[in-house]
């Protein structure tokens, strides 16, 4: 870190240069159940993470056949959004799909 120094009056003062770090990311996980359908889940992927048919078709399969899946990596405020969004959702279509949130 490069410091400058500069007086006040008596006072020795020195400027220090903070370099931002990135923000901490998050990977946002559904978790394989037997009972929320397939094309539900494609929907999610696709509403909430905006992913692509294929995309979301693939993940899906993921999360099918090996218990889980990520659907996308954010800073940490977004990424609670998002599972906030998909639980909120999941329960008003009475889907007990599961999301959540692990640091990467």
């Amino acid at each position: 870190m490069a410091s400058q120094s500069k007086t006040v009056g008596d006072a020795l003062l020195k400027e220090r240069r903070s370099r931002a770090r990135p923000p901490r990311m998050f990977k946002v996980l559904l978790v394989n159940d037997d009972f929320t359908p397939m094309e539900f889940v494609v929907d999610v992927l696709q509403r909430f993470f905006h992913l692509d048919t294929d995309s979301a078709t693939r993940v899906m399969l993921k999360v099918h056949t090996e218990g889980v899946g990520v659907c996308g990596v954010y800073p940490r405020d977004t990424a609670a959004t998002k599972v906030e969004q998909v639980l909120s959702h999941a329960r008003a279509h009475q889907h007990p799909l599961q999301c959540l949130m692990e640091e990467n």
